[in-house]
């Protein structure tokens, strides 16, 4: 029995599974909205479609596994390829159900994510599309998050009430004025009141987080293309390249997010706790070392010497850094005790990772 789970944790490569639940809640911050049943809905979607994936690509690669990396548990007998497959299908199955969950919007999300990653471990893994494939799928996770907490309704950043709230009419909200209720029948007159704000944000304020989140994988993918044989310096160098563009990019205070107006009942201008506003700069500037930390020294070493142990270990630390990433993406979105969750999770997965292979 527990051959059995050490063979399917590394198949499924949990280890790496602690690099999931922050896309969503990236997802959650780039919108203002603190996360809520969406999020968790959109997190454990995608847990559900990443491990698919993790299934798949190793029934993929089986034959070429065999050559290259006999020990994994397909090749090695401890898996069958038949099983593998079938919980490639269910565990994509799951990830659609709780994805539908969320709303039709999030399911369209997911659908195109599901796809995304099928594709890309029948065939475009091992064609010049398989970079920019792997990225979409995060970008795509990033954005499910967002989907699936801003179609359930979850609260601002800013802590304002969701439209409805108040009980009034539609045709009161529209109006800017409150019907008189029951209650106010009975306190008094009704009082006029500002026009009432969208429930659902635009999740294309998303898009700039899922963009980064996205370059950064197909940087780390470009280098795992060689981490059997090794030999390449080029990919490491120009992963390291991308690393610190990257991390000088999300340091970078968003547009907007300086002389804000002051959020009603909050204090001063700029409250950090509004949507859009950033993170402090001293909590900035330490997530984005972080990440940097994490990903820059092992792609160094890859270059300096591009052997198959140090290009592993260069690919690893570079799915480990997205966690870092994350975070940063949250808290510069004005979701300072986001990141610091997020960022919880970085002892969890080192811990994992000497466990359990990330490659």
């Amino acid at each position: 029995m527990k051959a059995a789970v050490r063979a399917w944790a590394e198949l499924l490569r949990i280890s790496a599974l602690l690099t999931v639940p922050g896309d969503a809640l990236a997802g959650a911050a780039a919108i203002g909205r603190r996360p809520g049943r969406g999020t968790a809905l959109a997190v454990g979607a995608s847990l559900c479609l990443y491990e698919a994936g993790m299934a798949l690509n190793d029934w993929a690669d089986r034959d070429e596994d065999a050559v290259d990396r006999p020990h994994r548990p397909i090749p090695s007998g401890r898996i069958t390829p038949g099983a593998a497959l079938a919980a490639a299908g269910a565990l994509t199955a799951a990830g659609l159900t709780l994805a539908a969950r969320a709303g039709r919007p999030a399911l369209t999300v997911a659908t195109g994510l599901a796809a995304t990653v099928w594709a890309y471990d029948l065939h475009l893994k091992h064609t010049p599309a398989g970079p920019a494939a792997m990225a979409g799928a995060r970008a795509l996770d990033l954005l499910l998050g967002a989907t699936a907490t801003a179609g359930t309704g979850s609260g601002s950043v800013g802590g304002k009430r969701p439209v409805g709230a108040t009980g009034t009419s539609r045709a009161a909200r529209d109006a800017g004025t409150v019907l008189p209720t029951r209650t106010a029948r009975v306190m008094g007159p009704a009082q006029p009141m500002r026009p009432a704000r969208t429930t659902h944000p635009d999740v294309r304020a998303a898009v700039p987080a899922a963009a980064l989140l996205g370059a950064h994988t197909y940087a780390v993918t470009a280098v795992s293309r060689h981490e059997a044989q090794g030999g390449s310096t080029v990919a490491p160098l120009g992963a390291l390249a991308a690393i610190v563009a990257l991390g000088a990019a999300a340091v970078r205070e968003q547009h907007g997010s300086r002389d804000l107006p002051p959020v009603p009942g909050k204090g001063g201008p700029g409250d950090r706790h509004r949507p859009g506003a950033s993170a402090p700069r001293l909590l900035l500037t330490a997530l984005t070392a972080a990440y940097l930390r994490t990903a820059a020294k092992p792609l160094l070493h890859a270059t300096l010497n591009p052997s198959p142990p140090l290009t592993q270990r260069a690919v690893g630390s570079g799915i480990r850094a997205m966690i870092p990433l994350q975070a940063v993406l949250a808290a510069r979105a004005g979701a300072a005790g986001t990141g610091l969750a997020v960022m919880g999770l970085v002892p969890l997965a080192r811990t994992l990772a000497r466990k359990v292979s990330l490659t």
